[in-house]
């Protein structure tokens, strides 16, 4: 698996849908991802709402001879939250040759918004 020995094991962050255009991951809201006064880091929001970019990407691109990473990206902050799950859900808004945009809303257990986020893939070509 891609996530073996990467921040996303380390966060606990699991793709639960991947289709073409759509990725859905979830990550649990803990001591891993808590910020130093027991909340959710937005660091942590950003890092998820990037894997779910990334992954989507990835999966949309030639995995023999290219591969996706991220580029830039901004988030909002909505809601705080101290425990339980967040849902990140990635749309694509642009699918280009070098690059992809996507959007993610990043929700709790009642589908309250946590995080909005957008962020640019590049597509880079690998070294043979």
């Amino acid at each position: 698996m891609l996530n073996r020995k990467t921040l996303l094991d380390s966060l606990g962050i699991e793709v639960t849908l991947l289709e073409e255009g759509k990725v859905i991951a979830t990550m649990p809201v803990d001591e891993r991802t808590h910020q130093p006064f027991g909340v959710l880091h937005g660091g942590a929001s950003v890092a998820l709402a990037e894997t779910v970019a990334s992954v989507g990407s990835y999966h949309l691109v030639d995995q023999q001879t290219e591969g996706c990473v991220g580029l830039e990206i901004n988030a909002n902050h909505i809601k705080s939250k101290s425990s339980g799950v967040v849902t990140a859900h990635g749309s694509i808004l642009h699918k280009g040759r070098s690059t992809m945009v996507w959007d993610i809303k990043i929700v709790d257990e009642d589908e309250k918004l946590i995080s909005v986020s957008r962020c640019t893939v590049a597509v880079i070509k690998l070294k043979k």
